[in-house]
């Protein structure tokens, strides 16, 4: 098969076929040969591409596969140029549009009488989706399949609502969430990332007031509490567990075990349940357990 295509079989990812031949200054080289593959490739009638789906299918013919593949590299060429906005080098595009168009022609299913390429234009858009969204930002995003259509759609509806109704008003995004069918937080986050660039902690800002060395992170608020504050209140934990320990010694026995059994216990036990025990009214236990608080209360009040 064509040197092109073969291109797509090596691997995914950047660093592998026409990525890092990109990065070898050779992205223009490999761009050219892909072209002229596309444009030499025959183009196939149904019964043509229907012979080649099935050879592979029953057969497992590898020269097919190639065949009804690189007879679609025009496909591949024609979506990954709509993808070109996304400032991604459009042979990285190609690349994942070849792998796309691959994994078509591999599940392709002629009995369904259905034209390749209509079955391998949706392969190959969504191999060259998530390219995309695996590189338009350092921060993972558009996992779902709602999140994907909210990326991919945000921008060309904003755009038209911006034509109708010039500049954004305040019901814009509510207008936005309606057209797209999402929420409107969706789309505010979702229009903040779009809008801006990823930015580093460790990226310096604007030099002044006696921070030229200052970088963003510097600025981040932490709202965890400060070592002074978690030696504080451990040091007053400490101090009320060895008043409460003080205070309950002051108490007499029935008092005390009615504290603790309907005070100090994750599973507190009932009036009635004590009063059982004790051999008393519930209405006494309330009575002791009240006396028992007040006694607690002034126990542990500051002189």
């Amino acid at each position: 098969m064509g040197s092109a295509l073969m291109f797509a079989r090596s691997g995914r990812g950047a660093g592998a076929s026409f990525g890092g031949a990109a990065r070898r200054g050779g992205a223009d080289e490999v761009g050219r040969d892909f072209a002229q593959a596309a444009r030499n490739a025959p183009y196939l009638e149904r019964a043509d591409e229907q012979e080649l789906a099935l050879a592979w299918r029953e057969r497992r013919d590898e020269d097919a596969l190639h065949a009804l593949a690189r007879a679609h590299l025009r496909l591949v060429m024609a979506v990954a140029t709509r993808y070109r906005r996304y400032g991604l080098p459009l042979s990285d595009l190609i690349q994942e549009g070849n792998v796309g168009m691959l994994e078509a022609a591999a599940r392709f299913e002629p009995a369904r009488e259905v034209r390749f390429s209509t079955y391998a234009s949706w392969w190959i858009r969504a191999a060259i989706q998530d390219y995309v969204l695996r590189n338009w930002s350092i921060v993972r995003g558009g996992t779902s399949s709602g999140q994907k259509a909210l990326f991919f759609n945000l921008r060309r509806i904003r755009a038209r609502l911006a034509q109708r109704g010039g500049a954004p008003g305040p019901t814009f995004y509510d207008d936005l969430a309606r057209a797209l069918g999402a929420n409107r937080s969706d789309v505010e986050r979702m229009d903040a990332r779009l809008s801006a660039p990823d930015l580093s902690l460790n990226a310096p800002i604007a030099a002044g007031e006696g921070r030229e060395d200052a970088e963003r992170v510097d600025f981040l608020v932490d709202s965890a509490p400060t070592p002074d504050v978690v030696v504080e209140d451990a040091l007053d934990s400490d101090r009320r567990r060895a008043a409460l320990r003080d205070a309950l010694a002051t108490l007499a026995p029935r008092e005390r075990r009615i504290v603790e059994r309907r005070r100090l216990t994750e599973d507190p036990d009932t009036l009635e349940t004590l009063g059982v025990e004790l051999g008393v009214s519930k209405e006494r236990v309330r009575q002791l357990e009240a006396r028992a608080l007040d006694k607690l209360r002034a126990a542990m009040s500051p002189a």
